[in-house]
């Protein structure tokens, strides 16, 4: 019989739904299910948590709900968990997990993978001159340091399987690893099967994100039935690299060629250099195919050796951020709430002042309800609506000057704008801003280490033989542009386009993919790089080397678009309403772009 594992997606953020787990025990037939809990935002929120309670900084959602509520029914299938829920203390998320395992009369043999936590080397690193990959920016200073992880691949977690573990605990590990890690396992695939891991390292990632491979946040959402019950993705996973995607039967959500391409091109950059531990993956052959009712079949992942180096995050506090929300109702409600906005940070400017202090190093005001993201792109009637909020961010060095701008945020209810509402949803909220570092370094200054029963053991990750070279890759040709003869008319691309966004750091992409073969040429020459920055020039704003990549997936009919320095810093150092771009495909969507009348119905 041919071989299958099936690994079942019950989480793709810390906040993810409890109902997953269960479900997918109900009817996913699994052999492992993974959860994935962490990003850059999410370690440094575990990283303040574990500094003020030593005990804490693992994903508590993971051992009080999915572990807690679902002990009896893992144990009776022999079901395997791969998680990072350990987050920045995989040994207590271990001690936690078995404290309920006992309570519950059972008992699993928990592994857990570390070694990729950095701060006690933060002198170290701090003292080698090291800036950062993206922006040369000079190392934080180590005071201010929340976190600093590098990213594990998944031969440790292999490593741990092969040892007897029920349940894999880490800390740090690229998301796609969770689903990796068992594969290299259960396959044998070896660090020189560049092609396997690259296709095991897509298995992953389609499936990291819990239900967005089943229709969540699908561009054709209507077409999406019964999202309260919706089903998460499940892999049907083959020695060749090939896999299905699917869900358990009786489930809401969509398994669509569609959707799954859409979720591939998430988050994703450079698709023939997506640079992971254990490979360096080239998506741009990969395709999507139908194989049966809410089954998609993907192949032709391609993969090169790995750079021989891991990525190591670090994040950091760099001043302060003040988020507040002020509701007015009423005619004219986007003109009175911008005025009262900026009037209450005038007001903050001159107490700040008054006070000797410097003034902010930075504010924003977003008109929620006026398509205040859309920038120029917004409709001239959004500025009509008789009901906004006034989104206020502020940034400053000191969370005193803030408290300024907190304690005066209520007093424009009775002495500014008439239909001012007040506040809702609490009081405002002033919090670290987080930023993010990122440096390479060699995988031999980090070993990744297994610690199961009493036995720790380093795991040895030899440097590959020939570490990737970019001049590998070779580039899809780029057809010449389609002649314009006969009549041309105008169609938003939703018309003609599916497409999906996420953000890396302060850049963001969004993959399209085209409804109809025919229409990819007219894509591709209606979203060049300079129309595209046009369009989205709000987002650019303050960066010093704005640009916009375009990239071929031929596989997908589709193409991938990198909009470098985009986000305002991205994350927790941004003060946008989108600082994570899920809303970036949306708007380009709406863009218009030329198309021969005769190749579209009206």
């Amino acid at each position: 019989m041919v071989k299958i594992v099936r690994i079942g997606g019950a989480g793709g953020f810390l906040g993810d739904s409890s109902v997953a787990a269960p479900q997918l025990l109900k009817g996913g037939r699994l052999d492992y299910m993974i959860l994935d809990y962490l990003a850059e935002a999410t370690m440094s929120s575990l990283g303040q948590l574990k500094a003020a309670r030593p005990d804490q900084g693992y994903a508590r959602d993971f051992t009080e709900w999915v572990w807690k509520d679902n002990l009896q029914e893992l144990k009776a299938q022999g079901v395997k968990i791969v998680t990072n829920a350990g987050g920045l203390n995989p040994r207590a998320c271990r001690a936690r997990m078995e404290e309920l395992a006992a309570a519950a009369g059972l008992s699993f043999k928990i592994a857990v993978v570390e070694g990729d936590d950095l701060m006690g080397r933060l002198d170290d690193l701090a003292g080698r001159g090291l800036t950062e990959m993206f922006t040369d920016a000079e190392f934080p200073d180590p005071k201010r340091v929340f976190t600093a992880n590098a990213y594990f691949g998944g031969r440790p977690i292999a490593e741990a399987l092969a040892a007897g573990a029920d349940m894999v605990i880490t800390g740090r590990v690229v998301d796609s690893a969770l689903a990796l890690g068992p594969l290299m396992h259960e396959f044998g695939w070896t660090e020189a099967d560049h092609d396997l891991l690259s296709a095991g390292s897509l298995a992953g990632h389609v499936i990291e994100c819990g239900a967005q491979a089943t229709g969540g946040l699908f561009t054709d959402w209507e077409d999406v039935p019964d999202w309260a019950h919706i089903g998460y993705p499940v892999i049907e996973c083959h020695a060749d690299g090939s896999f299905v995607v699917c869900k358990p039967p009786g489930t809401g959500g969509l398994v669509s060629p569609a959707a799954v391409a859409e979720q591939i091109l998430y988050e994703v950059g450079d698709p023939q250099g997506y640079a992971l531990p254990d490979v360096v993956c080239d998506f741009t052959e990969v395709k999507v195919e139908a194989a049966g009712e809410n089954r998609v079949r993907v192949t032709g992942a391609k993969g090169y050796p790995p750079t021989g180096a891991y990525k190591v995050c670090i994040t950091f506090e760099d001043g302060y951020r003040f988020i507040g929300a002020m509701p007015v109702v009423g005619r004219d409600a986007a003109r009175k709430a911008e005025r009262q906005a900026e009037a209450l940070l005038e007001r903050l400017s001159e107490m700040l002042r008054g006070r000797n202090l410097p003034p902010l190093r930075d504010s924003r005001i977003e008109l929620l309800g006026a398509e205040a993201s859309y920038g120029a792109q917004a409709r001239p009637e959004a500025r009509a609506v008789r009901e906004v909020v006034a989104r206020v961010g502020a940034e400053h060095e000191s969370a005193e000057a803030l408290g300024l701008l907190a304690r005066e945020f209520a007093s424009p209810t009775t002495s500014m704008s008439v239909g001012s509402t007040g506040w809702f949803g609490g009081a405002p909220t002033i919090t670290p801003v987080a930023r993010v570092y990122s440096v390479l370094l060699p995988r031999g200054e980090v070993p990744a280490l297994v610690s199961l029963g009493d036995e720790t053991r380093e795991i040895e990750i030899a440097p590959p033989l020939k570490a990737f070279d970019p001049a590998q890759v070779v580039r899809p040709n780029v057809p010449e542009p389609p002649t314009t003869a006969g009549e041309l008319v105008r169609r938003p691309l939703i018309d003609l386009a599916w497409a999906r966004s996420g953000d890396k750091g302060d850049a963001f992409n969004i993959g399209v993919i085209a409804r109809k073969p025919e229409y990819l040429p007219w894509i591709r020459r209606g979203l060049g790089s300079q129309a595209v920055q046009a369009f989205f020039a709000h987002e650019f704003e303050g960066a010093k080397a704005p640009k916009v990549l375009s990239y071929e997936l031929p596989g997908l009919g589709a193409i991938n678009l990198h909009c470098i320095q985009a986000l305002g810093g991205g994350q927790f150092s941004s003060l946008r309403l989108d600082p994570l771009a899920k809303g970036k495909a949306q708007q380009l969507l709406d863009m218009e772009i030329e198309v021969p009348a005769d190749l579209v119905v009206t």
